[in-house]
């Protein structure tokens, strides 16, 4: 489903291994978490270095504020609460994290007037039973679970009424906040990247166009005894409701509970990072919102449900090229093809200076290291992640770069990274380097 309304066994909705793992850990943070780097640049010269002072109470009522506005400035905070734990501490990251979880639903009258100017008045005679709490509710719209008289078990989500015909404003205003706070080094322009999240924002909205690409990836999926993708509905498909197969489960980042055991924490990591490599090298049709609740897993079949398809991005075959022969290079350490590869994705200019060429190689090479390393990468044990983020927030914080990434490839580095944070976050054992092996 587009944005980041998810569905889940006991209410929990939603709202992001390496760009190849390496690119997206060196540079993922970099193009999707924009607001983050620069909160931490205006963060400096605080109490502590380096990590955003803001209290419990202060996250909380920014949490709920940001969940009221909804639309594109809740996307931020909801990017904010996926790559900030470093920097905020865990405290504001769980508050922060509710955004992945739940907006403000429409009252039931908005709710109502919705469903009337969607389906017509009468619409209740479609439906044997619709649960009038969403299951579901974040930026872009809300879920609700339905039965139609025929039987079919659905969820249906229903876009905020406003939302698409306030996306340009609120890309303008977060657009502003960037220049005016700088948020950004000198020297680098931020309005490709707005520019592509204002296009991505308008494709969110755009509900019959994910329901092209939901049957469309679930063509390319094929019948597969892992993974399962919801069938649009069209009949009961409208502009602003996109009704679809409603597909039990609990977002996989619960999977790290005790409950479950290792073997199922690298199966389920494993799974989907191999489906980032498929999506990329086989399908050339990358869902780009790795959202942890976008994946539900449902424990008595052990299968995973795929969600949202209004960020799915067909991948151009240069970029597909260009990201092989990275990975490619990484493992084998040419040092001379990842420059090549650099250049092409906009990281750095046939000009930069050596001294950039040679820190934002080292970089790569360091987040290269589950690429380089056979057999399973234990992800738990690393402190990879630490080190590389670390590295490059220096390196951004200190303006040694001032190149924007090619916008064509931003969201794919939201995906590559947030495959990477979720193995993390399972404290998974995945081996990378076997699975990008037939690709390269």
């Amino acid at each position: 489903m587009p944005d980041d309304t998810k569905r889940r066994s006991n209410p929990v909705p939603s709202s992001r291994l390496g760009r190849l793992w390496h690119l997206g850990m060196a540079s993922g943070s970099l193009a999707a978490g924009i607001g983050v780097k620069g909160l931490t640049q205006l963060s400096r010269h605080g109490p502590a270095p380096g990590r955003i002072p803001l209290s419990g109470p202060h996250a909380r009522r920014f949490t709920q504020r940001l969940a009221r506005m909804r639309g594109a400035v809740m996307k931020m905070g909801q990017l904010m609460s996926m790559d900030g734990s470093d920097i905020f501490g865990p405290e504001v990251t769980e508050i922060l994290g509710a955004l992945r979880q739940s907006a403000e639903p429409m009252p039931l009258g908005q709710l109502s007037a919705v469903l009337n100017r969607e389906y017509g008045r009468g619409w209740e005679q479609r439906f044997e039973h619709m649960d009038l709490t969403p299951i579901a509710a974040a930026s872009i719209g809300q879920v609700h679970r339905a039965r139609t008289r025929d039987g079919r078990e659905l969820a249906l989500k229903i876009q905020f009424p406003g939302v698409k015909e306030s996306i340009d404003s609120d890309i303008r205003n977060l657009s502003f906040l960037v220049k005016n706070f700088r948020m950004m080094p000198s020297g680098v322009d931020p309005a490709p990247l707005f520019e592509e999240a204002r296009r991505q924002l308008h494709r969110e909205t755009d509900y019959a166009a994910e329901a092209d690409a939901m049957e469309t990836y679930a063509d390319r999926l094929g019948e597969d005894p892992d993974l399962i993708v919801p069938r649009p509905h069209r009949d009961l498909c409208t502009p602003r409701i996109l009704a679809m197969d409603f597909l039990s489960g609990e977002p996989v980042d619960r999977v790290v509970e005790t409950r479950h055991s290792q073997a199922d924490r690298d199966r389920v990591a494993g799974l989907l990072a191999r489906l980032t490599f498929r999506e990329l090298f086989d399908f050339g049709l990358v869902q780009t919102d790795p959202n942890f609740s976008n994946y539900l897993y449902d424990a008595d079949t052990r299968r995973i449900a795929l969600l949202d398809y209004g960020a799915a991005h067909t991948i151009h075959a240069h970029w597909v090229e260009t990201y092989r022969r990275l990975a490619r290079a990484t493992r084998d350490g040419d040092r001379e093809a990842m420059h090549r590869a650099c250049i092409d994705l906009g990281y750095l200019t046939e000009t930069s200076p050596a001294v950039e060429v040679r820190e934002m190689l080292e970089l790569l090479h360091l987040s290269g290291e589950p690429v380089r390393t056979p057999g399973p990468y234990d992800f738990g044990q690393s402190d990879l992640f630490e080190r590389v983020f670390h590295r490059g927030r220096e390196l951004f914080l200190d303006q040694r770069f001032n190149n924007m990434p090619e916008p064509a490839t931003l969201f794919l580095h939201r995906k590559f990274m947030g495959t990477f944070m979720l193995c993390r976050k399972l404290q998974a054992r995945v081996d990378i380097h076997g699975m990008l092996a037939p690709y390269l």
